[in-house]
């Protein structure tokens, strides 16, 4: 989830696919099951139970950070998500390796919107949260 040299290739890579709305025409069980943890997340976020939103982060984000430091990056670096007022899945992709990337569309409480990419891992047969990018969500749903 953080900003760093792999978010940014992420989002250069995934660049096309956010202006396309990258959405699957198809149900994927598993872009639903991905879906939920994302929303779960989303929602320990606005009860500021950062300990619940942590547990759906995948272990590479558990090397990068610790808990506070989990939370002191969502704060800064996500105020949107941090702090949403409401949150929308409006798509999903496959990855080439079995992840699995899902758009989001965030309205923060701070009445910004954002469109967000989560790149999600399965990992021990349970969807994790490896990596999210946004950019300002300029669609006339903002």
């Amino acid at each position: 989830m953080a900003r760093t040299a792999p978010a940014v290739l992420l989002l250069a890579l995934l660049a096309p696919l956010m202006l396309a709305g990258g959405a699957a025409a198809q149900r994927d069980p598993d872009a639903e099951a991905a879906g939920t943890v994302v929303l779960q997340q989303i929602e320990a976020f606005r009860r500021d139970d950062f300990d619940t939103a942590f547990t759906f982060a995948s272990r590479t984000i558990h090397d990068m950070f610790d808990r506070a430091q989990f939370e002191t990056m969502v704060r800064s670096g996500y105020p949107e998500i941090a702090q949403s007022v409401s949150a929308t899945l409006s798509g999903s992709k496959r990855g080439d390796a079995g992840e699995l990337y899902l758009f989001v569309r965030v309205h923060g409480a701070n009445g910004r919107g954002v469109e967000a990419v989560y790149e999600m891992v399965n990992e021990s047969g349970r969807w994790r949260i490896n990596a999210v990018v946004t950019r300002p969500d300029t669609s006339e749903k903002a």
